[in-house]
């Protein structure tokens, strides 16, 4: 037997398809929002950190690198726990994510540590300069650039726990 579609069973059908493919407000990639939200949450802890260890406010921290928890680290680790949970641990894109996240601990706390430390060490000797040395007026550098392992692994704690939190709440 032959069916008949009405024009209402036509645009019903139409109503459901657009009603399940219209985008949301929010972004539905899990590890993007995972690793954009540990990056934020990371760098905010950075106030409060700094106000424990230095008994100051200061909101420029924020958006400073360097300092307690690495928000670097939170977020490699945040995108490669969001993705092998997403996607399975034998996924070529968790295989990235984990590599990626490897790097950027590694050099967070090997490379930039050490620029940071040599930035503070140039600065004080720049001080000890004469007033009539051409380098005696430069601008100071940087020496906030990388993270103690401690701070590494806080971040990478920080992003891992962001990620399982995020996927309970989807």
């Amino acid at each position: 037997m032959d069916e008949v579609m009405t024009m209402g069973d036509v645009t019903a059908n139409t109503r459901a398809a657009t009603a399940t493919t219209t985008p949301s407000l929010l972004p539905s990639n899990l590890p993007l929002f995972s690793a954009f939200l540990s990056f934020a949450l990371a760098q905010f802890l950075k106030i409060f950190t700094t106000w424990y260890k230095e008994k100051r406010w200061d909101s420029k921290r924020m958006l400073d690198s360097g300092g307690m928890p690495s928000s670097h680290s939170a977020t490699v680790s945040a995108l490669a726990v969001a993705i092998g949970l997403q996607e399975g641990a034998g996924s070529s894109a968790f295989a990235v994510a984990v590599v990626l996240a490897c790097i950027v601990m590694y050099d967070a706390s090997g490379v930039r540590l050490h620029a940071g430390r040599q930035a503070e060490l140039l600065n004080q000797i720049v001080c000890e300069l004469p007033p009539e040395h051409p380098l005696s007026n430069v601008r100071p550098l940087r020496d906030s650039l990388g993270h103690t392992p401690l701070q590494v692994v806080a971040g990478g704690l920080l992003g891992c726990i962001m990620a399982f939190l995020m996927r309970k709440s989807n």
